[in-house]
């Protein structure tokens, strides 16, 4: 069976990405980061969804990100603001070049077992202006890896970057996790943690829109 590693953050767009693997035929390798999030909820999801998609290969890997900070998830004395789902400019959330660097992981994993494939579920069609979930973004990211790797350099043996939502928007990924019986219950998308989501950070906002348009009720609430 081919491999593919799957970047699994416990939030909506991963979760449906490991269920889209698997729906393909992979053997699923999820991945998940202790980076210093201002709490632990998504990697509690994380644990929660890979063990109902039956996936036993599950890496939690500790790269402390909150060291330097410059985001409001990775450093405290920064305040995660309430959302606008028309800003424009790049919010607080932000942590920088995250998604180069879990990437970057995601290929060392890779090629140390022979993966040829990962998933990202990243959007820049209903995302926050992150600069690291564009379809550029992830091109340059494909070409880097296999300019740097002895599978992508050396063996003929590419790793390709699947970022199936990239063009879709959350709705239509929603629908898409439907259908692959995703339990939308598992996953947290709420920047600031606690019992429940507070229903106002720009996740929160952007998940809420996305299911009213997909017209799916969301369980986790």
């Amino acid at each position: 069976m081919k491999k593919a590693v799957v970047l699994l953050s416990g939030g909506l767009d991963s979760a449906v990405a490991l269920y889209l693997a698997k729906s393909e035929g992979y053997e699923c390798h999820a991945l998940s980061f202790d980076y210093g999030q201002r709490h632990n909820r998504e990697l509690e999801a994380a644990k929660a969804i890979a063990i109902k998609a039956g996936v036993t290969n599950h890496q939690l890997v500790s790269l402390k990100l909150d060291k330097w900070g410059g985001s409001s998830l990775t450093d405290n004395s920064i305040q995660v603001e309430d959302g606008d789902v028309n800003r424009d400019d790049i919010p607080v959330t932000y942590v920088p070049a995250r998604n180069m660097v879990f990437l970057s992981v995601a290929a060392s994993l890779a090629e140390a077992i022979g993966a040829q494939d990962i998933f990202i579920g990243v959007s820049e069609v209903d995302y926050s202006g992150y600069v690291d979930c564009r379809q550029e973004f992830i091109d340059s990211m494909e070409n880097a890896i296999n300019m740097g790797t002895v599978m992508g350099a050396e063996k003929n043996q590419p790793i390709k970057i699947h970022a199936p939502f990239v063009n879709k928007t959350k709705a239509e990924e929603i629908k898409i996790g439907k259908k692959l019986n995703v339990d939308f219950g598992l996953t947290w998308s709420c920047y600031r943690g606690g019992e429940k989501p507070c229903g106002t950070c720009d996740s929160c906002l952007l998940r809420a829109k996305a299911f009213a348009e997909a017209g799916v009720v969301d369980t986790a609430l």
